[in-house]
C-alpha cells in the first residue's frame, strides 16, 4: 500500500514541477515581449525628443569609462 502511495505522490509532484516550469517559461516569455515594447518606445521617445539613437548608449559607455579612472 505504501508503495502505491509512494508513486502516485512522485507522479502528482512531476506533474507540478511540469506545470511550475510551463508557468516560468510563459512568465519569461511576457517579460521579453514586454521588454522589447519598453525598448521600442524608449527609441521613438528619444527620436521625437531630439536625443537620437546615442542617447542612453552614449552616457552608459561614458560613464563606465569615466568609472575605471
Amino acid at each position: 500500500m505504501g508503495c502505491v502511495v509512494s508513486c502516485i505522490e512522485g507522479i502528482l509532484h512531476a506533474v507540478g514541477a511540469c506545470l511550475i516550469g510551463i508557468a516560468n517559461a510563459i512568465g519569461a516569455i511576457i517579460m521579453f515581449i514586454v521588454d522589447g515594447i519598453i525598448g521600442i518606445f524608449d527609441i521613438i521617445v528619444g527620436c521625437l525628443t531630439c536625443q537620437g539613437f546615442r542617447g542612453r548608449g552614449f552616457r552608459r559607455r561614458h560613464r563606465t569609462t569615466a568609472s575605471r579612472v
